[in-house]
């Protein structure tokens, strides 16, 4: 008797770790598809708002749902459920349209039906130039061996929302661009390094963003390594972590 009683134990032990673990998957996969998804920023065209290194979450909720908020993106509906409309200033994550298993994360700079500008360098939104001062530099040190002074500049969008924008070359190619007409359900993306990102002004590799291809908006960054360093490698934590980045709101 006392050995079938050790062997219904051991499989009631066994059985109770499966569920316990398919509960946690379950769990986890609600919250990455209805609240919070993590992602990390692998380049720099967001700087200096976001750098290389940070993760952070972006709440699914903020936009509604569109099949791009299931993983693996199956096609089991099409449009949005419970959707709301980007605003102006938000930092996004957004399916690339030319390619749709690509995330890329962007300022919302135009709605539906803007028309967007760039005149040396100046953002001009509907035909009006948006606000901007020049504030101090950005000190890049670690892309390069020594330290190195970017231009940066603070930019507030027609309905007051404000960040900070890099300005890395005088008269860079994109400095100074056609007029671009947002279309209907579509949003016109930016990173805010402006001479280093491939965004909505890049017609054949960006362009205009569908309203389905959007993920989610960044909410905040939970951790940050810096530039080059592994995050697993947390023996080199207290040389490699940002820790000053750890826990900030995303603006």
């Amino acid at each position: 008797m006392s050995v079938t009683t050790g062997t219904k134990r051991k499989e009631g032990g066994f059985g109770e770790s499966v569920r316990v673990i398919v509960h946690a998957l379950i769990i986890a996969l609600v919250i990455r598809t209805f609240l919070f998804q993590p992602f990390n920023i692998p380049s720099g065209s967001m700087k200096a708002t976001l750098l290389v290194g940070d993760y952070l979450f972006v709440s699914k909720y903020s936009y509604g749902y569109s099949r791009y908020s299931i993983p693996f993106s199956p096609p089991l509906f099409f449009g949005r459920i419970l959707s709301s409309d980007p605003e102006r200033g938000d930092i996004a994550v957004f399916r690339l349209p030319k390619d749709d298993s690509t995330d890329y994360i962007k300022r919302v700079i135009g709605l539906p039906g803007d028309r967007v500008r760039m005149i040396d360098g100046l953002l001009h939104i509907n035909g009006q130039p948006v606000k901007r001062e020049r504030i101090d530099d950005y000190i890049e040190t670690e892309e390069t061996p020594r330290a190195t002074r970017v231009k940066r500049w603070r930019e507030t969008l027609p309905n007051g929302v404000s960040y900070t924008t890099l300005d890395l070359i005088d008269n860079g190619f994109y400095d100074n661009t056609q007029e671009y007409v947002v279309p209907s359900g579509h949003y016109f993306m930016m990173g805010d390094n402006r001479d280093n990102s491939t965004d909505s002004r890049v017609l054949s590799q960006v362009g205009y963003v569908p309203l389905d291809n959007f993920v989610g908006r960044a909410q905040l960054i939970f951790f940050s390594v810096a530039e080059g360093e592994r995050a697993w490698q947390f023996w080199f934590w207290p040389w490699t972590v940002r820790w000053s980045r750890l826990f900030s709101i995303v603006r």
